[in-house]
């Protein structure tokens, strides 16, 4: 009462300082406490929608992984499932008794459940992931959950329930999943301040990292995409905040390098949102292509026809660089555990799981584990009951009250309790007293006695299990892979991909032109003088006769001064392109001569070749893309006393160096002019290429195996295991397939040696020869369908020896040495074959010693046995095949 005085005591005194107030102070007054008391409604209503968005919308759980809303569709799926398929159209409106939304969420939240392929089997049309198709109207698709979901999500022994909605049905709080499913199906949501983004993991690398973790082994786990394609993994960072991975379409080169072939695309695009992409990257003039072709349908298929004389490699790149054909994701695990989010690394999420499913399937045991030794209580307690002939007491006939018919009974069972598991309660009395005279006519003690002795090893089985839960758990995993893990080998290919910048592949659309008069440069100035061919994204650099260089990006027009010396294209990190400059320092000084690259600089930051010194000037500029030396000639101003006034100077004795360095003193006097002589060759000597093994590209950053050096027309030879092969230059732009077996520098002279099996006469051969200079896919082991090669060799004298197999498995193993078996041949000459008997295998050993026992090659007259049958060979033919 007190509190109520209280409250209307301060209430009366507001309203007489409102009724004391002015007009204006009123109003003012009122104002602030309407936007106090709105400022606290805010407050805690915001506060209760982002709490419900949280954790009623967004963000799974992690003890079953589902959302709210996937967890009602599999709970009245599982009410509804009889094994066969229901409408969709069903499902939603089984589902809206507990899932208080729209119709439309529900059916896509099932349609993306269905999608997924892991818990729904579905029937009709629901949708392309690869194109972006809905599904069909509910009316019209169907759906029931997997033998998969009915296995590992449901048990209502262990379910924890609570009330829908509206009070008038149970839900499960969260499903007894017994199985990584959030990890397995990834997830994505947006709530209010918090997002969580989970990728899709593969089936079988989850269930063996379950079991790696059981084993208290280590294990990784990366994403896996139901669309394929490729994956770097290498910043994934267990898929926290701050993690990314980059994710590829797989492209493949196809007709004669003229079509690109997407057969796989990244996760979360269409291939109609892909396309788009493509094309605005040529209508750009990033790529040149001439048409787009979409076969889509199950797998999918994105034929890129490229525009005449347009490299496929750089477009590849290009693709890569400038479309969605590369994306990157940043993942960002968040999940709800008690009712709070929290971010937990993928591996911890995958150890929850298992921890929970240890202890569901520990919980199921116990609860069997009762189950069975009520059954074997009553079971027993029904024979001594029977056996015994209690029903047939005259107590327990004469007996009218149900009381005393207990006593009796319990009395009668005291001599059997030390055979029983637990004590006897008035229950399991009762239950004895409700069985039927039919039951206890047909009663047969041996059957009876049996079926308890069944009953006592599944108690012993099980009670076995409970002891041993982890070995128990371990071969519950292997279980569930070995029924449901084939046909979910892993799709995406994991790699590391080169960091592919677009200035080094984007087709060069436009060309930059410089108005010298005026001092302007630019792709628009299409009148003017033509400087050289670039892209809208390339940087230039520009230098200027008094010494001062920039770069700057392109641009429509761009003034950058009347005395510019030298534009072109800047590329980043080159330190190939060597410039040769002489200059004076300032307007009587000596002049100077220096060679420099210019690796990086800041854009639009003027920069100096020369001291600074003001009056200088650059006498002579050469820019050399592979670092070539001139020799120039230079004259000097004739004053007394001078004897030579002319003299030659050759770039290359000066040893290259940076940008700021000063330079060798050229001349102390005055020059009068300084011009060409000759031009000289590089001295930077070959470029040295290494090939990086995991991506399949050159470089010159030492990355990978080392290739050698390589200068003007020297070629790679690549041979595959397919037994073909081919030539590039070494451009570091080239690709290499996957499956290639020999990769190095191109040697004309260098002789191999190749085993291979002809499918055409059924016999290994092997020959000797020479690879050409070709650069389409050549075949070296014959165009016959199912030839197969089986080792190639590089040795100068390697050797091969034959196990044999079959009805001549106990024939000693023979040796062959190739350069005296056979003499070198074209590389399309078949070759000599090596054995008529049946072989096991082959295997290329330790070569002999070029300088050991150099003999004369005689050349071997390789006539070949038409031998149909080699089993009719007589002794005679066949010594006389050993001896060739």
């Amino acid at each position: 009462m007190s509190e109520e005085i209280e409250n209307g005591e301060v209430e009366s005194e507001d309203v007489n300082e409102v009724e004391n107030e002015e007009p204006e102070q009123q109003e003012e007054n009122g104002r602030v406490r309407s936007i106090q008391h709105l400022s606290g409604m805010f407050e805690k209503w915001f506060l209760d929608y982002a709490s419900y968005v949280i954790l009623e919308r967004a963000v799974p759980y992690v003890n079953d992984g589902l959302k709210p809303v996937q967890r009602r569709i599999l709970h009245a799926m599982k009410e509804m499932d009889d094994g066969r398929f229901n409408k969709v159209a069903n499902i939603v409106g089984s589902t809206m008794a507990y899932h208080p939304h729209g119709d439309a969420s529900i059916k896509d939240a099932l349609v993306q459940l269905g999608q997924k392929n892991l818990l729904v089997d579905c029937q009709g049309n629901w949708g392309n992931i690869l194109t972006g198709d809905d599904a069909a109207a509910g009316r019209y698709i169907e759906a029931r959950l997997s033998k998969f979901a009915l296995e590992v999500a449901f048990n209502p022994k262990t379910t924890n329930w609570k009330l829908s909605y509206d009070g008038r049905k149970r839900e499960p709080v969260t499903l007894p999943v017994k199985f990584p499913l959030l990890l397995a199906q990834g997830v994505e949501g947006i709530a209010v301040g918090l997002a969580s983004k989970i990728l899709p993991h593969n089936f079988n690398e989850l269930l063996d990292a379950c079991v790696a973790y059981l084993k208290n082994e280590d294990f990784v786990l990366y994403p896996d995409f139901p669309t394929g394609g490729m994956i770097d993994v290498s910043k994934y960072n267990d898929g926290l905040r701050g993690g990314v991975v980059k994710i590829r379409a797989k492209i493949e080169k196809d007709a004669g390098n003229k079509i690109l072939r997407i057969t796989e695309i990244p996760f979360g695009r269409t291939t109609s949102a892909l396309i788009d992409s493509i094309l605005k990257a040529n209508e750009k003039g990033k790529i040149k292509i001439k048409k787009i072709d979409d076969n889509t349908a199950a797998t999918a298929e994105i034929l890129v026809y490229l525009a005449a004389g347009v490299s496929s490699d750089k477009t590849l790149d290009a693709l890569y660089a400038c479309t969605d054909c590369e994306l990157s994701i940043s993942p960002n695990s968040c999940v709800i555990e008690n009712d709070k989010p929290i971010f937990m690394p993928i591996t911890d999420i995958l150890r929850k799981s298992v921890d929970e499913t240890v202890a569901l399937l520990l919980l199921e045991l116990k609860i069997k584990l009762g189950e069975l030794e009520t059954d074997w209580q009553y079971s027993s307690l029904e024979k001594i009951f029977i056996e015994e002939r209690i029903y047939k007491d005259k107590e327990f006939e004469e007996s009218e009250m149900i009381d005393q018919v207990v006593v009796h009974v319990r009395k009668r069972l005291e001599p059997f309790l030390p055979e029983l598991i637990r004590p006897v309660t008035d229950d399991d009395i009762k239950l004895l007293l409700e069985i039927k005279m039919k039951r206890i006519l047909k009663f047969n003690s041996e059957q009876a006695e049996n079926y308890i002795k069944e009953l006592e090893k599944e108690i012993a089985r099980v009670k076995f299990d409970i002891e041993h839960i982890i070995p128990y758990s371990i071969n519950y995993y292997e279980n569930i892979k070995k029924k449901y893990g084939k046909g979910r080998e892993r799709l995406t290919e994991i790699r590391n991909f080169e960091n592919i910048e677009a200035t080094k592949v984007v087709v060069a659309n436009e060309k930059l032109y410089i108005n010298r008069e005026e001092g302007f440069i630019g792709t628009a100035l299409k009148k003017d003088e033509f400087i050289c061919e670039c892209s809208d994204i390339d940087d230039v650099i520009v230098f200027r006769k008094d010494g001062t260089y920039y770069v700057t990006k392109v641009a429509d027009k761009l003034f950058v001064g009347k005395e510019v010396l030298y534009v072109n294209v800047f590329k980043k990190n080159d330190k190939r392109t060597i410039y040769n400059v002489a200059y004076r320092d300032g307007k009587v000084g000596p002049s100077y001569v220096k060679r420099f690259f210019v690796t990086g600089t800041t854009r639009d930051k003027q920069y100096n070749l020369t001291k600074g010194t003001p009056g200088s000037r650059v006498l002579y500029f050469s820019a050399n893309p592979n670092g070539e030396a001139e020799v120039i000639k230079v004259c000097l101003k004739p004053k007394p006393g001078m004897k030579k006034l002319v003299f030659e100077y050759d770039f290359a004795g000066l040893a290259i160096k940076g940008r700021d360095s000063l330079g060798n003193v050229l001349s102390k006097n005055d020059i009068h002019k300084v011009s060409l002589v000759q031009k000289g060759a590089s001295t930077l000597g070959g470029r040295k290429i290494w090939i990086d093994e995991d991506v399949l590209r050159l470089n010159t950053d030492e990355r990978g195996r080392y290739l050698g050096e390589f200068q003007g027309d020297d070629r790679i030879l690549v041979v595959n295991k397919n037994g073909t092969y081919y030539t590039t230059d070494y451009d570091l732009s080239n690709h290499y397939e996957e499956e290639f077996l020999v990769i190095e520098k191109y040697e004309p002279e260098k002789v191999w040696s190749a085993v291979f099996f002809d499918a055409e006469q059924q016999f290994y051969y092997l020959k000797r020869f020479r690879f050409e200079n070709v650069a389409r896919h050549t075949l070296f082991i014959g165009e016959t369908e199912g030839s197969y090669l089986v080792a190639l060799s590089g040795e100068k004298r390697p050797r091969f020896e034959i196990v044999f197999g079959g009805r001549y498995e106990g024939r000693p193993a023979e040796v062959i040495v190739a350069d005296e078996f056979i003499a070198e041949k074209s590389y399309k000459a078949r070759g000599k074959r090596m054995t008529t008997y049946e072989v096991k295998q082959i295997n290329e050993i330790e070569p002999l010693d070029s300088g050991e026992g150099e003999s004369e090659e005689t050349p071997s007259n390789d006539v070949d046995f038409e031998i149909t049958n080699p089993d009719m060979l007589n002794d005679e033919t066949q010594m006389k095949l050993d001896f060739e």
